[in-house]
Order: C-alpha cells, then structure tokens, then sequence
C-alpha cells in the first residue's frame, strides 16, 4: 500500500491551524448531535489526544491528528481521515 499525503494543514493548538471538518461523506451535515462531535474533535485535537468518546453514540473515535500520526490512511472509512484521497465511508 503506498502512504497517501496528507492535508496540508495538520489540526491543533501545536501547529497553530484550524481543524478541519471531516468530509461529508464521513460525517453527513444532518447527523444528530454534528456540533457535538464536532467540538468534541476539535478539544481533544487542541490538548493533543488521540481521540474523544462520540457524545452520541458513546463510542471511541480518533482523531486527524491521530490519523496523521500513522503516516497512512488505513482504508477503514474513519471519520475524521485526513487524507484526501481516502475510500469513502461505507
């Protein structure tokens, strides 16, 4: 499998970018609680950590600056995969 590049902007309070919103086809506009999770992403990029437990479904989710720290994408269809050319989610 040959590593895709990611982003140009790595998320968090570190680099000092913005943290992107993952595409729709990962996260869709209409998905309840979607400013939750978001902001749920964004903290847990600022302070730096892995990932954020989904305040909707109660599970573990990592984040792209987690993702970026692989240096892969994975195929799994994560919610927040920083790269670009990613398989969308199924």
């Amino acid at each position: 499998m040959t590593p895709r590049q990611p982003r140009p902007s790595q998320p968090g309070a570190a680099s000092g970018m913005p943290v992107p919103e993952p595409r729709p086809d990962r996260l869709p506009l209409d998905t309840p609680g979607r400013a939750a999770i978001l902001e749920a992403h964004r903290l847990a990029c600022v302070e730096g950590r892995a990932g954020y437990v989904d305040p909707q479904q109660g599970l573990f989710v990592f984040t792209a600056l987690h993702h970026l720290g692989r240096g892969s994408c994975c195929d799994s269809g994560c919610r927040h995969c920083p790269y670009p050319d990613a398989p969308p989610r199924c």
